[in-house]
């Protein structure tokens, strides 16, 4: 397969992906009943709460894995661009954006768990 055929392929995969995963974190947060205890009916079109958190994770596990293969397929481009906007010291750069967005999922991560 063509590599841009695959670039657009897993493009598209990604738009439709983070549109889903949107949607049912706005039907989580704002349409589906919370709460309730043993035997609520917190359901919507057929499934519970949890069964539609459930595809929630699932769907978000499945954008993480099309992000990566997105980076690894364009990861010449990025490191072009980094040396042409950060000259000498584009590996120190390249650095310091991973680190920091692993700093965001630490610190949003103990956010949530207080």
């Amino acid at each position: 397969m063509n590599k841009n055929v695959l670039k657009y392929f897993i493009n598209c995969l990604i738009f439709v992906n983070i549109c889903s995963v949107a949607v049912l974190g706005l039907l989580l947060g704002f349409v589906i009943p919370k709460g309730g205890g043993r035997g609520a009916q917190n359901v919507f079109l057929g499934l519970h709460r949890h069964e539609w958190g459930d595809i929630h994770l699932a769907l978000s596990l499945f954008l993480l894995g099309l992000l990566v293969i997105h980076i690894l397929l364009g990861w010449k481009w990025v490191l072009q661009s980094t040396k042409r906007y950060f000259g000498v010291h584009w590996k120190n750069w390249l650095w310091v954006v991973s680190v920091a967005w692993m700093f965001v999922l630490l610190v949003s991560w103990l956010i949530i768990q207080l």
